[in-house]
């Protein structure tokens, strides 16, 4: 999916697309990579120049077409999707630096010039010296290698103080010596520059614009670059793995090939929501800039490393030929991770200002729908006003009942996107108003856990009956829920499940094991899959039964893991009688049904971890428990912080998307690999802290609570999860088969 989202952005990144393609194929490119290095430019500039790309996000009080930093990211994807060549990404970088200082004669000058087309570079790290001279300043040093500069008309400099203070100024190539480097990327000319008491007037120099702001400005561009070389990538590879034969079948049929396309696709939609995340960023608060910023330089930028790195592979010998363009594509993604520098700065900077500020991922705004607020005003207050008397259950479910609870289920707030009656057919922007409702009263919005997914199932494929049995008590707590359809034989082939439902009087009979079944100690009522007809093709013969759990023949035993707890179940099922009226849609449709019910769940308003949290690394800071040293715990919560935000920004997209009526294909998929890297990613990161402290394990309380296992539990306790939702072999064998549709 592209990082545009809404309809003029989509617009404008096919019509730059269609440019790109036209202006400056990569035949051409190749055929003036030598004078591309040189600083020369390509022979697509003047045109670029009149379709206006290079000042869309100029004032237009400047003569620029007065965009902003996401439509300049909209053209810097396709742009890099398409491999253009030459000045057009430094120079950006540089005006852009220009645009975000104060208002002041120097900053209009020197916009003035990069509106008529000049060309630019941005020396902005550390290398270059200010001292002050006869009221003005003298510029002395060399700069680290800078993107852009051989043949650069403006160089945009930040130089330093001695006391760190920046000097910022606009110089011609002539102030100094440009030295030109051999590129990483033979598309872009790469130099340093080196002044030796160069003069800067007072009246010269510019009003310094923001560090946060040119950072944030820098990764971003650098994010949607790598966006559409990823995209590029996993496009490109899909196809040829798709027509490459080896041992007489498609290359692309081979799993391990599958595992690896599907891992860059993964990655490829990460880089994307975090480039548009960046994008998003560009009115935002310092802080929210800041971490916008961090997370680019920590996640985006050294994941299309990757993603290049086996693309190039998956060609096989022929992509690391100079023939073939794989290697361009590579050495640009390697360049892009080295402009914004090493992952570990930007870990350590992202984990202290996230000890300060959280990323905000809300789309709505606080006073947004004041009839609704004011409705639930009424209701959540006098909800608080109710004793939470609902009875605790001993997993970890949500309690059983209670007046609070029963009172929200009348105002239809448990379940608020279901229909009416049971609740408000709300749409995203209701929900998110009446999460932070409920946020803003410190009140947990009720949940039915297991519920959350047979509800749908029988509001779309239940008789009138079954809702009207189920729905109501549901939603009041009174009936709890557990979900039978794992097996010890078919793991997570749900088709190949082997427990049988017999036809007799009046209903069936079922046989049959199930395990790994969460709060089956607990639940009043499962959803069971079972056999209806041994003789049909392996997903034809299967049926979707409601089971009370209090029926002679059901028996329960819970399985103790490696924590202690026993937060999860085997049930065996010995000639259990199940109504007719109990059976969901017709005989043989519980397939179809399964998928409704696996596919359906609540709107996400965020990306909150089971294991691994961020809050734990907290913890651990404002505990002391851990050997290593602050600074490096402050590192890992980086890293816990960007594995999050990415998540963040990933759902974030999607619900927008599905606001607009977009369909973003991957978004369900790639959202639970996510999840499953980052729970285990940060559990790992987290133990790895602990050092000697990991050699005591919380005891487990038969209560999983935030408040109750330590780290250590957390880490233990992760294969529940990893396992539970769908391993990440089998998400990533969804992605190949049904997102990329890659040959069986």
């Amino acid at each position: 999916m592209p990082l545009a989202l809404t309809d003029d952005h989509r617009d404008l990144a096919d019509s730059v697309a269609a440019w790109a393609r036209r202006a400056a194929p990569i035949e051409a490119t190749r055929d003036r990579l030598d004078d591309l290095a040189a600083g020369k430019r390509p022979e697509a500039w003047d045109a670029l120049l009149r379709q206006g790309l290079h000042a869309i996000h100029l004032p237009e009080a400047d003569g620029g077409a007065g965009g902003g930093l996401m439509e300049l990211a909209v053209v810097a994807e396709q742009l890099g999707r398409a491999l253009h060549p030459g000045p057009f990404l430094p120079t950006v970088l540089a005006s852009g630096a220009v645009a975000a200082a104060p208002t002041g004669l120097v900053r209009s000058q020197v916009l003035e010039r990069f509106v008529e087309g000049a060309t630019g570079a941005l020396v902005d790290g550390p290398g270059i010296a200010a001292a002050p001279c006869d009221g003005g300043w003298t510029l002395s040093g060399a700069s680290l290698p800078v993107l852009g500069l051989p043949g650069a008309e403006i160089v945009v400099v930040r130089a330093l103080t001695a006391t760190g203070e920046p000097v910022w100024c606009a110089l011609t190539p002539a102030a100094g010596e440009v030295r030109v480097e051999p590129a990483t990327d033979l598309t872009r000319p790469v130099g340093r520059l080196v002044l030796e008491g160069h003069a800067v007037e007072a009246s010269a120099v510019l009003a310094a614009p923001s560090d946060h702001a040119v950072d944030l400005l820098t990764a971003t561009l650098l994010a949607a670059d790598a966006a559409g070389v990823a995209r590029w990538f996993v496009d490109t590879i899909v196809e040829y793995v798709g027509t490459r034969r080896q041992f007489g079948v498609p290359v692309g049929s081979f799993q391990a090939v599958q595992h690896k396309i599907a891992s860059m696709l993964v990655k490829a939609e990460m880089i994307c929501a975090v480039a548009w995340d960046a994008a998003r960023a560009g009115d935002d608060t310092a802080d929210q800039q800041r971490l916008a910023a961090a997370q680019v330089g920590l996640t985006a930028l050294p994941a299309v490393v990757d993603v290049a790195g086996e693309g190039v592979m998956l060609f096989g010998g022929i992509g690391f030929t100079w023939e073939h363009d794989a290697h361009l594509y590579w050495r640009r993604a390697i360049s892009l991770s080295a402009v914004l520098g090493e992952e570990s700065r930007w870990a350590a900077r992202l984990g202290a200002v996230a000890l300060e500020a959280d990323r905000d991922f809300g789309f709505v705004a606080d006073d947004a729908l004041p009839e609704l607020r004011a409705e639930l005003a009424t209701i959540l207050d006098a909800a608080l006003e109710l004793p939470d008397d609902g009875v605790p259950a001993s997993g970890w479910g949500s309690s059983r009942g209670g007046r609070r609870q029963e009172h929200l289920a009348e105002a239809r707030l448990v379940a608020p996107h279901y229909p009416a009656p049971w609740g408000r057919a709300a749409g995203p922007q209701e929900q998110a108003v009446i999460a932070q409702e409920f946020t803003r009263r410190a009140l947990a919005q009720p949940s039915t856990v297991i519920g959350e997914w047979v509800l749908p199932t029988l509001l779309v494929h239940g008789t009138t009956e079954q809702q009207q049995r189920f729905l109501d008590p549901t939603l009041r707590g009174e009936i709890l829920w557990c979900q039978l359809f794992s097996e010890p034989g078919a793991g997570s082939d749900l088709a190949g499940l082997s427990t049988r439902a017999r036809k007799v009087e009046g209903g069936w009979l079922i046989s049959g094991q199930k395990v790994w079944n969460s709060m089956a100690a607990e639940a009043d009522w499962g959803v069971c899959l079972a056999r209806t007809d041994p003789d049909a093709p392996k997903h034809a013969g299967i049926s979707y039964f409601l089971v009370d759990m209090r029926s002679q023949g059901v028996d329960v035993r819970p399985l103790r893991q490696a924590t202690g707890l026993s937060e999860f179940n085997e049930v065996f099922l010995d000639d259990v009688f199940v109504p007719d009226d109990c059976l969901v849609a017709e005989a043989g449709a519980g397939w179809r049904l399964a998928v409704t019910t696996l596919a359906n769940e609540r709107l996400s308003m965020g990306a909150r971890l089971s294991h691994g949290s961020s809050d734990l690394v907290r913890a651990v800071l404002d505990s002391g428990d851990h050997q290593a040293s602050r600074d490096a715990v402050v590192e890992v919560l980086g890293r816990c912080v960007g594995r999050e935000m990415a998540l963040s920004a990933l759902n974030l997209r999607s619900v927008l998307a599905r606001i607009d009526g977009l369909d973003l294909g991957a978004e369900i998929s790639v959202q639970k690999v996510c999840n499953a890297i980052a729970q285990r990613d940060n559990s790992r990161d987290l133990l790895r802290v602990l050092g000697r402290h990991a050699l005591v394990a919380v005891p487990p309380t038969g209560r999983h609570t935030d408040d109750a296992d330590g780290p250590v539990i957390d880490h233990i306790g992760l294969p529940a999860v990893l396992v539970g939702g769908g391993t990440l072999e089998i998400q990533l064998n969804v992605i190949a088969r049904r997102v990329l549709r890659l040959p069986r």
